[in-house]
């Protein structure tokens, strides 16, 4: 059978590094209730606000790490998808954006017009939370209504512990981490803890949450599911305690982010004599702003003025190819969904 079709969703990434092509792209972004959970008004506000000065700072930023082929994250996702295609064999590959283009709604008009009743949706986010997962699927779900197609979805799950992801995350950083190093920081993209307290109410976000948290709790916790990859890829790597931590970056705003912060680690760790510091970021699949020019350029500087020596960051997944079979294997067995 190749009738049934495989839709890959990332993030996205603005048409191109002009501003007003930034600022487009952070207004569809910002305004996702997703990604900013306040009510409407109060957050076409902020988000107001933040379009004053942010899409310039963001051009800027993007303009630094921008390829010939274009933007980071796309041409990554593209060369993911083309190598997905010689692994899935049931219909097409397919890929789309959450924010910016090619969209989730163009993408699935586009298969139900050629037939393609049945779609596994392939969030490419290996933790849960609503701001990745359930913003994509819901996505999805209003399309299907708003365009009456007649299609059926099954759903790849959050796979932060999978065994095909985790072995796929050690072949890929393997080669980088047999070089001598002091220390390997295992940076998240952080979120806002009331993303978190709102899903598991009174759900303590310290220390080694989650480890004894009941199963619901635990598939809703994101920050808990960062430090279960954190583990399960140190114990197959044989990194000693002490050899390697974790912590959340991308802070935006003045609420209260999960913990700890990248920024206040790299800190850290330079003051307590670490000199050559290695940087995986397991959040993301493909390589992006926010591994090249947060983690790259600014996490770089930061830790040479903080009295380090050496950062160096250790690419994502992108299109290696052990991640394409693991991601086809868990794809396979993603269920229907309701």
């Amino acid at each position: 059978m190749t009738d049934h079709a495989l839709l890959l969703v990332n993030l996205g990434s603005p048409a191109s590094t002009s501003v007003a092509d930034v600022r487009s792209y952070l207004n569809q972004f910002l305004m996702d209730p997703y990604v900013i959970d306040l009510p409407w008004p109060v957050r076409r506000l902020l988000v107001s606000l933040i379009l004053i000065k942010r899409p310039e700072q963001s051009a800027h930023a993007y303009a630094s790490i921008w390829w010939e082929e274009g933007s980071p994250l796309v041409v990554l996702s593209r060369r993911l998808q083309q190598a997905m295609t010689r692994e899935w064999t049931q219909g097409p590959v397919e890929l789309a954006m959450r924010y910016g283009e090619p969209s989730i709604e163009s993408t699935l008009v586009r298969l139900a017009a050629a037939g393609h009743k049945k779609i596994t949706l392939a969030p490419l986010y290996p933790q849960f939370a609503d701001s990745t997962v359930t913003t994509v699927i819901e996505e999805a779900k209003r399309v299907v209504r708003d365009q009456k197609l007649d299609v059926q979805f099954s759903v790849l799950q959050p796979f932060y512990d999978q065994p095909e992801y985790l072995d796929a995350l050690v072949a890929s950083a393997k080669p980088h981490l047999q070089q001598d190093f002091d220390h390997l920081l295992l940076s998240f993209h952080g979120l806002p803890e009331r993303h978190l307290q709102k899903l598991n109410p009174g759900h303590r976000l310290e220390g080694d949450c989650c480890r004894d948290a009941p199963p619901d709790v635990a598939a809703r916790c994101y920050r808990g599911q960062c430090l279960r990859t954190a583990q399960a890829f140190a114990e197959r790597m044989g990194l000693p305690d002490g050899k390697w931590s974790v912590s959340f970056q991308s802070r935006l705003g003045r609420a209260k982010w999960i913990e700890p912060y990248t920024e206040a680690r790299l800190d850290e760790l330079a003051k307590q004599g670490v000199k050559k510091i290695l940087v995986m970021c397991p959040a993301f699949v493909a390589d992006c702003i926010e591994t090249l020019e947060e983690i790259g350029d600014r996490g770089r500087e930061q830790f040479r003025e903080a009295g380090g020596e050496e950062l160096v960051l250790v690419p994502c997944l992108n299109d290696e190819p052990q991640w394409a079979k693991a991601l086809n294997a868990l794809c396979e067995r993603a269920p229907l969904a309701l």
